[in-house]
C-alpha cells in the first residue's frame, strides 16, 4: 500500500470502531457512568489501571470498584475513613489487589489535595507525554505506600509501553465528537497523545509497515507515534480505534 492507500483504509477503520458501539465491550464504558468530571476522571483512571486480561471481567472488576467506593468516587477519594478503606481489602483483580487500591485511594487523594487533581498534573508540560505520566507516577507515591503497589502505574522512562496509562489519556484528551473518548481534559492536546500499544495493536501494526520493533515497549511507541503523525498529526491516536479494531474484532 501506498502512504495514502495506507491512510485511506486506516480511517476507514477509524470510521467503523470509533462509535459508541465501541463502549459496550470496553472498560471506556465505566468512567461514562458518570457526570461529575472528578467522578469521570477518578473512574477512568482505575478502570484504565486493571485493564489487562479478559475485557469482561475488567469491566466487572472495575464496576466492583466503584461498588466500594459507593459509586461516588470522588467523594469516596476525598472522605473516606479507616473504616471504608477496611472495605476495599477484599478486591483483587490479577495481581492487583485490595492493598493497592488502598494506595490508590490514598495516592489519589493526595493528588487532588496537593496538586490540584489529576487533569493539572498530566497538563504540565514536560518534553512529552511520556515524561509527564513519568513525572505523575512520582507524585502519586509522594504518600506513604506498599512498594509492591508502584508496579501498577507503568513509567515509560525505565523502557514501559505504558498502554493503560497512554489509553487513560486517550479517553480524557481526546474529543472524537462520536460519543466514545470522554474529551473532558480541554488543557492538553490530542497531538501530544501516544497510542496505548498492547500485543493485538502491535501485531497489527507490524503488519502494516507502522512498526518494526518486535518489542512493545516505549521505543516501539515512539516508532508507531511517529509514523501515525505522519498520517495526522493533529489526532494520531484514533488510529488506535483501527488497529485495535483489526486485531480483536477482525483477527488480522
Amino acid at each position: 500500500m501506498t502512504k495514502q492507500e495506507l491512510k485511506d483504509f486506516l480511517d476507514e477503520k477509524v470510521d467503523l470502531y470509533n462509535n459508541p458501539k465501541f463502549i459496550e465491550s470496553d472498560p471506556i464504558q465505566i468512567p461514562h457512568l458518570y457526570s461529575l468530571k472528578e467522578d469521570i476522571e477518578i473512574a477512568g483512571f482505575l478502570a484504565a489501571t486493571i485493564a489487562w486480561g479478559n475485557r469482561k471481567m475488567i469491566i466487572n472488576n472495575a464496576q466492583k470498584m466503584m461498588n466500594l467506593m459507593g459509586n461516588s468516587p470522588y467523594d469516596f477519594i476525598m472522605s473516606h475513613s479507616n473504616e471504608n478503606l477496611e472495605s476495599l481489602e477484599k478486591f483483587v483483580h490479577r495481581t492487583f489487589n485490595g492493598q493497592d487500591f488502598i494506595g490508590f485511594t490514598k495516592g489519589l487523594q493526595h493528588i487532588y489535595k496537593n496538586h490540584n487533581g489529576l487533569e493539572a498534573v498530566f497538563a504540565k508540560e514536560h518534553t512529552t507525554m511520556q515524561h509527564t505520566i513519568s513525572n505523575f507516577k512520582k507524585l502519586f507515591f509522594e504518600v506513604p505506600h506498599l512498594a509492591r503497589t508502584e508496579k501498577h502505574i507503568s513509567d515509560p522512562m525505565n523502557g514501559s509501553a505504558a498502554k493503560r496509562i497512554n489509553m487513560y489519556l486517550r479517553w480524557m484528551i481526546r474529543n472524537d465528537n462520536k460519543g466514545v473518548d470522554l474529551g473532558i481534559w480541554k488543557n492538553t492536546s490530542s497531538a501530544l497523545l501516544s497510542c496505548p500499544l498492547d500485543v493485538h495493536s502491535g501485531n497489527v501494526a507490524r503488519k502494516l509497515g507502522l512498526l518494526t520493533r518486535k518489542q512493545n515497549d516505549a521505543k516501539a511507541v515512539a516508532e508507531l507515534d511517529a509514523n501515525l503523525r505522519i498520517l495526522d498529526k493533529n489526532d494520531p491516536v484514533k488510529y488506535d480505534f483501527a488497529l485495535f479494531g483489526l486485531g480483536v474484532f477482525e483477527g488480522f
